[in-house]
C-alpha cells in the first residue's frame, strides 16, 4: 500500500484508524470555467440519469455512413458489411427518409438538453447498399460504394439524389440546417472530421485500404471544414478524432507510409504538433478559421494481470483495481510511472498538460476534446473512482468537451452522477474549477469549484481500499462558509447517497471524514 509520509495509518488495539490529509482550496486561484461539455458520452444507457451535456454520434460505424439512404460499414469490426445496423432502432417504415439517424439522434440530444456532435465522412466512399459483407475484390472504387464529395456545385436538395453516384457533406450540413437550423440556434453543434484515420486502413480497409498520409489527412481535413463553415459558419469542427499515442506520434503507420519521415524531425516527433501548426496555416490562407477543437481519444494502455484497465469486462483483481485507481495520473502528474509500455518507454505521459503545450505553441485558442474514453470498472468502485477523478480533471484543466465510450452504468455512471445529479433534481458540481490540492495525490484527489449561487463544491476521492481518510480542509474564500450538504458514492452498491452534512466549519475549516474507497461531494453554504 502506497502512503504519504503526510497520511500514515495509526494501529490502535488492532483497529486500522483514519489517515489524516491536509487539503487546500482557494477560491480566487487557478479560476477557469468549467465547460459543461465535458460531462459527455457517445449517446448509451444512462445519459439521462447522468445528466449529461453533451452526446456524440461517432465510432467505426459512421466512417461509411450514407446519410441519403442509412446504410452503414462495420468495416473489420464485422465481416466488412454493409446493412442497416445503425436503423436497429428505428421504425421500419422510416428506414429509407434521409438522414433519419441523425435527426433522430439530434432530437434525442434535444430531449436531454445536451450539445450534440455529428460525425461527417472523410474516407472518400460510403456504403452503396445493405447486401452485407463486402469481398476484397469489391474495395472502393466499386459498385458497393458511392463517392463522397465535400462541396456539391449544383443546388442542394432537401431530397438527395439517390441515383447520381455521389454523396455530398455540404448536402447533409445543409439538409440539418433547414430542419433544425444553424448551431447558434439550436440545430447541430459540432462537426467531426470523420472518426480515427490513422485506423483507416485497418478498420476499414474496403474503403481506404492504404493508411491515410499526413499531406491527405490535412487536404480531406481543410476541404471538409470548408464545406461545413460555408453552409454553417456558427457550427464548430473537431477533428481529427486521433486513436491513441502511435496515432498522437506518427499517424499509426510507418513514417515512409504516411510521410511522417518528412516532418518528424520538425515537428518533435509528434504529429499533432504537425496537425495543428497545418490547420493554422489553413486558418491564414483561407482568413478564417476551420479547426475549432482538437480531438483525440484516450483509452488508458495501464494494466495489472495481464488485462488492460479499458478492456476489462468481467470481476477485476485487486491488482487491477488498484492499477485503474491511479491510472488517472497519467493525464497530469510528471512523477507517475504507469504500468503499461506507455510507461516504461514515454514516462511521463502528462496527456493533459502536453496537449496544453502543443495548442498553445502551434494554433492558439484551440479548443480540447476528448470524444472517446474508457477507464472500465462499471462493476466495482475502482471504475467510480477513477472516471470520478477523470471528470474532475478534465474541468480542472480546461477540457473543452469529453465523451465516455460505452453506456453508462453501474459505478462509471455513479461517477457522472456525483457531478451531474448527486441530489437526484439535476444538480451539479460548479462552472467555475478553482485550486484544491490534497498532500497525498498518490491516495487522494481533491477537485473544487464555485456555482452561480456563491456555493463552494468540493469533491474528496479517497483512493486507499482498506482505511477512512480524515480530510482536514482549509479553504481560502472571500466570505466565511456556514455548512456543507455530504453525498456519497461508495463500494456498498454504487449509489450516490446523502450523508450526514459539515455542520462545525470554522474560519472556513473542517474535518471530514470519507470511507474508504469513495467518492464524496461537498455543497458549501455562504453565510455567517
Amino acid at each position: 500500500m502506497e502512503l504519504a509520509a503526510t497520511c500514515l495509518l495509526c494501529v490502535a488495539a488492532g483497529v486500522l484508524t483514519a489517515a489524516q490529509v491536509p487539503v487546500t482550496v482557494d477560491t480566487a486561484a487557478d479560476v477557469r470555467p468549467i465547460s459543461p461539455y465535458v460531462y459527455g458520452s457517445n449517446g448509451h444507457d444512462g445519459d439521462a440519469e447522468a445528466n449529461v451535456a453533451a452526446v456524440r454520434s461517432g465510432g467505426n460505424r459512421t466512417t461509411g455512413y450514407n446519410w441519403e439512404t442509412n446504410y452503414s460499414s462495420a468495416g473489420k469490426d464485422w465481416q466488412h458489411s454493409s446493412d442497416d445496423y445503425l436503423l436497429r432502432d428505428v421504425p421500419a417504415d422510416q428506414w429509407r427518409v434521409p438522414g433519419i439517424v441523425v435527426t433522430r439522434f439530434h432530437d434525442w440530444a434535444a430531449s436531454l438538453g445536451a450539445a450534440d456532435v455529428v460525425t461527417l465522412q472523410m474516407a472518400g466512399y460510403v456504403s452503396a447498399d445493405n447486401k452485407g459483407p463486402v469481398a476484397a475484390e469489391e474495395t472502393a472504387p466499386s459498385p458497393r460504394w458511392l463517392r463522397v464529395e465535400y462541396r456539391k456545385l449544383g443546388a442542394f436538395s432537401s431530397r438527395p439524389d439517390t441515383s447520381d453516384g455521389v454523396v455530398y457533406m455540404d448536402e447533409f450540413v445543409h439538409f440539418l440546417v433547414q430542419r433544425y437550423g444553424r448551431a447558434a440556434d439550436g440545430g447541430v453543434k459540432m462537426y467531426s472530421l470523420d472518426n480515427e484515420p490513422a485506423l483507416w486502413a485497418s478498420t476499414h480497409p474496403r474503403i481506404h485500404p492504404s493508411p491515410v498520409t499526413c499531406d491527405e489527412l490535412i487536404e480531406r481535413s481543410v476541404l471538409l471544414c470548408l464545406a461545413v463553415k460555408d453552409v454553417d459558419p456558427t457550427a464548430e469542427v473537431i477533428g481529427p478524432a486521433l486513436f491513441g499515442w502511435t496515432a498522437f506520434e506518427s499517424l499509426q503507420a510507418a513514417p515512409a507510409q504516411t510521410g511522417w519521415d518528412r516532418y518528424a524531425a520538425q515537428y518533435e516527433d509528434w504529429f499533432i504538433n504537425f496537425y495543428l501548426d497545418r490547420m493554422r496555416q489553413a486558418e491564414r490562407q483561407h482568413g478564417r478559421r476551420l479547426l475549432d477543437v482538437l480531438d483525440v481519444h484516450w483509452y488508458p494502455e495501464a494494466r495489472a494481470d495481464g488485462v488492460r484497465i479499458a478492456l476489462e469486462r468481467g470481476a477485476a483483481s485487486e491488482a487491477l483495481m488498484r492499477e485503474r485507481i491511479h491510472a488517472p495520473r497519467s493525464l497530469w502528474d510528471e512523477t507517475y510511472r504507469e504500468n503499461s509500455w506507455l510507461g516504461q518507454w514515454r514516462h511521463p505521459i502528462r496527456l493533459l498538460p502536453r496537449l496544453r503545450e502543443n495548442i498553445e505553441k502551434h494554433y492558439p485558442g484551440t479548443k480540447l476534446s476528448i470524444s472517446e474514453f474508457d477507464y472500465g470498472g462499471a462493476g466495482d468502485m475502482s471504475g467510480a473512482i477513477a472516471h470520478s477523478d477523470v471528470l474532475g480533471l478534465f474541468g480542472k484543466h480546461g477540457v473543452y468537451m469529453s465523451n465516455h465510450w460505452g453506456a453508462l452504468r453501474g459505478y462509471v455512471l455513479a461517477a457522472y452522477r456525483i457531478y451531474r445529479n448527486y441530489d437526484g433534481k439535476n444538480s451539479t458540481f460548479g462552472a467555475m474549477s478553482v485550486r484544491a490540492e490534497t498532500a497525498d495525490p498518490a491516495n487522494t484527489s481533491a477537485h473544487a469549484s464555485l456555482d452561480d449561487r456563491g456555493r463552494v463544491h468540493l469533491i474528496l476521492i479517497n483512493k486507499d481500499m482498506e482505511v477512512p481518510t480524515a480530510f482536514d480542509v482549509s479553504i481560502a474564500h472571500a466570505g466565511p462558509l456556514a455548512a456543507a450538504e455530504a453525498y456519497a458514492v461508495d463500494a456498498s452498491g454504487g449509489e450516490v447517497r446523502p450523508l450526514p452534512g459539515v455542520a462545525d466549519i470554522r474560519d472556513n475549516r473542517f474535518t471530514f471524514t470519507a470511507s474508504a474507497l469513495s467518492v464524496n461531494h461537498l455543497v458549501l453554504h455562504p453565510g455567517p
